[in-house]
């Protein structure tokens, strides 16, 4: 499992401690994730992501999970918030076709 977030894209950075005699030595920055279970309304389903702290704020400020992947370019989501946007959308469409 790669150490990506699925919504920001934020992934492991590689640098250089430097000591006071200036010694550089490799470090990887890694980012701070942690596995998020999210409610998905129009779905009413619950859906498991691994998310870094930034990017769960990124959804709480959009208003939660299903306006964020709505508004969003599909070019900026990870393939499996690619999928959960097009289930969301064929569930709006069914919707809307089973009120008319």
């Amino acid at each position: 499992m790669t150490r990506l977030c699925e919504i920001t894209g934020k992934k492991v950075l590689v640098g250089c401690n430097v000591s006071h005699s200036n010694i550089k030595t490799k470090k990887r920055f890694l980012p701070n994730l942690h596995s998020f279970t999210l409610r998905s309304d129009i779905l009413g389903q619950n859906i498991t992501f691994r998310l870094s702290v930034n990017g769960l704020r990124t959804i709480e400020h959009n208003f939660g999970l299903d306006n964020y992947l709505l508004t969003t370019r599909s070019s900026k989501l990870s393939p499996k918030a690619l999928e959960i946007k097009k289930l969301i959308q064929a569930s709006l469409k069914n919707k809307v076709e089973t009120k008319q």
